[in-house]
């Protein structure tokens, strides 16, 4: 199984993310906690990218690609934003309480603790965020 979808960097395209994993999740025949799980990495990831990779009032595209080899399902994300590498921020404490910590990290934390793997590279300008997520 190999899918891809397009989007642009506008908070309303999350449904459209939405939609694509709950898709994923209908072929595969994923339990609806593996596909809550999939659903907010993906919302984190692909919101960071809506908010932060851009300068404001600019559109740009965004990539989601989805591919499973019968063990693994692996997603990509990608974009043509400002270069930033969401493996190398600290993460965040998750015992701090969350009034006094200071904002940020918990997104890729949490990606980082529902995937297998989490890799990132930039590649002829694009951001390019790789997770990998073992399902069988």
């Amino acid at each position: 199984m190999k899918k891809e979808l397009k989007l642009k960097n506008q908070v309303g395209e999350l449904e459209r993310v939405n939609r694509f994993i709950e898709e994923i999740g209908n072929e595969l025949g994923l339990s609806m906690e593996l596909r809550m799980d999939l659903n907010l990495v993906m919302e984190e990831m692909v919101s960071n990218v809506i908010f932060y990779a851009y300068p404001k009032d600019v559109e740009g595209e965004i990539e989601l690609e989805a591919e499973y080899d019968g063990n693994e399902l692996c997603f990509v994300l990608s974009d043509s934003g400002k270069e930033f590498d969401p493996t190398q921020k600290e993460d965040a404490n998750p015992d701090i309480n969350p009034t006094e910590r200071e904002i940020g990290g918990m997104g890729i934390y949490i990606v980082k603790n529902i995937m297998n793997e989490v890799s990132y590279q930039r590649l002829e300008g694009k951001n390019l965020l790789t997770m990998r997520k073992n399902i069988r």
